[in-house]
């Protein structure tokens, strides 16, 4: 629901700018100081709003002119409420137009300009939110319902879009625990050993220094503190799941190969190369616990 609160900021700025920009006068006609003000106010109220009009509002500048006369006749219709109801409500629909419906489809699909949300029931809600009639449910149902169903349609899609990675992962792992030198830990990770050390095994609060290299299934490296020479610190519990689980059960010293199914790596989640669903592939050396 943060996104709808910036919409309406945005909406303020928006009807601020529209009734100080222009005065509604076809020429400038400055005979004294406050005419010159006023002139001037209204010029330096308008830096930057050309840029915000064409990349946050969507607009196409060809269509100046059309922005001028609407804006002239907001501006001039003073304290008549029923026209300053009416351009409020363009003003808002068009930002749910050019901005919070692509910017919510971006959130839930991603790239696949071939779906979306419905407009007709995104209206039919906000209608009834703003007049109070005819709801469907409250407020706090609405913010509640909307924050567990977008994680559902948006895994949903990923799940549909990402699925034959999703299989790939599970039978990389699946051919991971037959392998000959292969431990399980919990939640289906596994690790080989290549260095057993002897030194203390940190919890999950501890703070660590290690050094890793990841792949992808495929063997794509996707990133390594070993190339670049240069170990990491943190503490266990701050890194995927797995990585907590392989390091809470490693003594200092030592260095494994770890094995993460997705679901304890980034899951749904997309981190540069890797994408929703990946297993991932670690090398860890252990290198000390820090005090």
């Amino acid at each position: 629901m943060k996104k709808i609160n910036f919409f309406f900021a945005a909406m303020a700025a928006v009807a601020t700018l529209a009734t100080s920009c222009n005065t509604g006068t076809p020429k400038a006609d400055m005979k004294n100081d406050v005419d010159s003000l006023s002139y001037s106010l209204g010029m330096a109220q308008t830096q930057g709003l050309k840029e915000y009009l064409t990349y946050q509002m969507g607009m196409d500048t060809t269509y100046i002119n059309e922005f001028i006369k609407g804006l002239n006749e907001s501006a001039n219709s003073g304290d008549d409420k029923k026209k300053a109801a009416y351009y409020a409500g363009i003003q808002i629909g068009q930002q749910i137009s050019q901005r919070m419906m692509k910017g919510i489809n971006h959130e839930l699909f991603g790239e696949d300009s071939t779906q979306t949300i419905s407009l007709k029931n995104f209206m039919a809600g906000f209608v009834a939110g703003v007049t109070g009639k005819d709801a469907k449910m409250t407020q706090q149902e609405a913010v509640e319902l909307t924050n567990v169903k977008m994680e559902v349609v948006k895994k949903a899609h990923l799940e549909k879009a990402y699925g034959e990675n999703k299989k790939k992962g599970e039978a990389y792992m699946d051919s991971i625990a037959k392998k000959a030198g292969i431990q399980k830990l919990e939640n289906g990770v596994y690790y080989e050993v290549i260095t057993e050390g002897k030194g203390d095994i940190p919890a999950d609060t501890t703070q660590v220094k290690v050094h890793y290299e990841g792949k992808l299934i495929d063997g794509t490296v996707f990133d390594s503190s070993i190339q670049r020479d240069a170990p990491t610190t943190f503490r266990c519990n701050q890194v995927i799941p797995g990585w907590t689980n392989a390091l809470t059960h490693m003594p200092v010293g030592s260095k494994w190969i770890v094995y993460i199914p997705q679901d304890q790596a980034y899951a749904e989640r997309e981190a540069g190369m890797i994408k929703p669903f990946s297993a991932l592939t670690f090398t860890i050396e252990l290198l000390s616990i820090e005090k």
